[in-house]
């Protein structure tokens, strides 16, 4: 079973837009960023990206994971990383 899911582009079908309101961007955000992180797209995009780019990208998630998460929350969502879970609140 997979352990990424992507639902939320695959079922939207509200308005997207930026600027709108919070719930507008959000909803405009998930869409990009899933739509973003496909597999065919990503192949394609990474090769034509720079250095700076990989760069600016890599920097900009690696903030947002650590300004937002907790460090459970980063291993739980982020890493997938359930055995560490479990081992960490002595399960």
């Amino acid at each position: 079973m997979a352990k990424h899911s992507h639902d939320f582009v695959e079922t939207f079908e509200g308005f997207l837009g930026y600027g709108f309101d919070r719930q507008s961007d959000e909803n405009t955000l998930q869409v990009y960023l899933q739509k973003f992180s496909d597999d065919r797209l990503m192949e394609t995009i990474l090769k034509r990206m720079t250095d700076d780019d990989l760069a600016e990208i890599f920097d900009i998630i690696g903030r947002m994971l650590k300004i937002h998460l907790t460090e459970p929350e980063y291993h739980r969502l982020f890493l997938k990383d359930e055995e560490r879970q479990e081992t960490a609140h002595g399960l």
